[in-house]
């Protein structure tokens, strides 16, 4: 049954809509634990648009399950998740132009790069995952690299309108988990997950974790952060 990260960068990204001190993403992240969240993400971005060096500081102190940290392979990134010793980084794309992340890390492309990252994380005893499309030769190679966990970007699945081309991501999805786990990998997977379409990620063998944040902090604004997380873990452990 897999476990749910919540990420709660938007509840940074709209106290910096005002530039001032609410909403408290510390504070979201202790409801968060609080309503049965596994674990608690948030992404330290080069640009510093929404979660900020002090905050990440404040979480570290504060967490009280899991921290794992979205970043770059950025070296001032790397060097700030080296002094702060999250649970976990989970290495992803960067591009400031972008709206958010809008696919899986290059293993391929940046396979040195990307070593070097893992290693120093690794050295100084934090988790190494790698945000990655589920396609076969970026998984081989994130295995390659040394990461012991991957992260499978569903956003093409959630993306894809016919009911025909959901079907195929997710089989995709499915094929890419099992691959995954003969090389000893851990799978988790994330990214544009939502109410309606968790359910059939949730059910399929192997995957560990799910990191979900923008679906969550939306629905909270209506029914309130505590039960926007309880209702995405009843939907995930059902």
């Amino acid at each position: 049954m897999p476990k749910l990260g919540v990420n709660i960068d938007h509840v940074a990204t709209l106290r910096q809509a005002r530039r001032e001190f609410d909403p408290d993403p510390i504070k979201a992240a202790k409801i968060c634990e609080q309503a049965g969240a596994d674990s608690i993400v948030a992404h330290l971005r080069a640009d510093r648009r929404h979660i900020n060096d002090s905050d990440i500081r404040r979480l570290r102190k504060t967490v009280a399950t899991r921290l794992n940290l979205e970043m770059s392979i950025n070296r001032e990134i790397v060097k700030i998740a080296v002094s702060i010793k999250p649970d976990e980084a989970t290495l992803v794309p960067e591009k400031r132009a972008e709206i958010t992340t809008e696919g899986g890390l290059d293993v391929i492309r940046h396979f040195n790069r990307i070593t070097k990252a893992v290693e120093t994380l690794q050295k100084n005893g934090i988790a190494v995952s790698l945000f990655i499309d589920p396609i076969k030769k970026q998984i081989k190679k994130a295995k390659e690299s040394g990461a012991t966990v991957i992260e499978l970007h569903t956003g093409r699945y959630d993306l894809v309108r016919t009911k025909a081309a959901q079907a195929r991501e997710l089989k995709k999805i499915k094929d890419m988990t099992r691959y995954a786990r003969d090389l000893g990998l851990i799978v988790n997977a994330g990214h544009g997950l939502k109410y309606h379409n968790t359910k059939a990620i949730a059910r399929i063998p192997g995957i560990e974790e799910l990191n979900i944040g923008h679906s969550i902090i939306s629905h909270a604004v209506f029914v309130g952060l505590a039960a926007a997380v309880k209702e995405m873990v009843r939907i995930i452990k059902k």
